[in-house]
């Protein structure tokens, strides 16, 4: 499979739900997230894990093939006692995308890919290994996007960062780059822990934006607005990206100069990400 054509590439938001909620599910989907992560990790207690397994795989006929599209499983951690059991129900599922926390090793994502095929796969880097083995990962197969995982990274680093989360500027770099090189969609940001701290949130998402992430995790249904309004395009962006495609046609999908810019398939991917994410067809 291609990764980049699953429509999660384009998304600007994912809207975590635990996975013991099934109540959420339907009123996570229409909240206007892009996407939505039904949660087997941080938000299900280890006793809950199987319970959360079933609630999943219960509500699942309920839920329409556009919304399946839209829909995202966080696994418990590769080496977890409970990694397995996730991949199976993925398998179950033909699970259209996996978010896979405390991602380290392009063996543990080939791995994935081997046992779903049809599966696109989000890494979540949220440790000094993920970090350091990073750009094996964005070119492992189905990887889609990187995620970042910035509170666990920062425990896993012994950082103390302030409100900006200045300290993780470079790891953000290189999640943008990593992306860039590996001609991924570009990765999402992690989350804002204060639900209620709109000023924090929508600095968080410009922050995010005008580093070069495509996207931001949010942890609650009054974050996603916010978050899509940062990460809308602008008017000029929205121009540019019309005339990238318009290049990209002309050439018949060769390298093409516009403005004295290279139009390369990463750059004619952005530009579709940028009008996909504006509604233009």
């Amino acid at each position: 499979m291609n990764p980049l054509d699953n429509p999660l590439g384009f998304s600007s938001n994912f809207l975590f739900v635990p996975a013991t909620r099934p109540d959420r599910f339907s009123k996570a989907l229409d909240s206007g997230a892009n996407a939505v992560v039904l949660d087997l990790e941080d938000a299900v207690a280890p006793e809950d894990k199987e319970k959360a397994r079933q609630a999943i795989r219960v509500a699942w006929p309920s839920f329409s093939k556009e919304e399946k599209k839209r829909l995202v499983m966080r696994s418990n951690s590769p080496g977890s006692h409970f990694y397995a059991a996730d991949l199976i129900l993925a398998q179950e599922l033909d699970l259209a995308c996996l978010l896979i926390p405390k991602s380290e090793s392009l063996d543990q994502m080939n791995g994935v890919a081997l046992i779903l095929p049809n599966t696109a796969i989000i890494p979540m880097i949220e440790t000094a290994i993920g970090l350091a083995n990073l750009n094996d990962i964005a070119n492992a197969e189905q990887v889609l996007r990187l995620a970042l995982g910035n509170l666990d990274l920062q425990a896993d680093l012994g950082i103390v960062c302030d409100q900006q989360e200045t300290e993780l500027q470079s790891a953000r770099f290189e999640l943008v780059l990593a992306s860039r090189l590996a001609q991924i969609a570009p990765p999402i940001d992690g989350v804002t822990p204060s639900i209620d701290d709109v000023q924090q949130l929508t600095e968080d998402a410009h922050r995010a934006k005008r580093m070069g992430f495509g996207g931001k995790l949010c942890i609650h249904p009054k974050q996603v607005p916010l978050v899509k309004a940062a990460f809308m395009p602008t008017s000029n962006e929205i121009d540019w990206a019309t005339r990238v495609i318009k290049a990209d046609k002309a050439s018949k999908g060769n390298a093409v100069k516009l403005d004295g810019r290279m139009i390369d398939r990463p750059v004619v991917l952005l530009a579709q990400r940028t009008l996909a994410l504006a509604g233009k067809p």
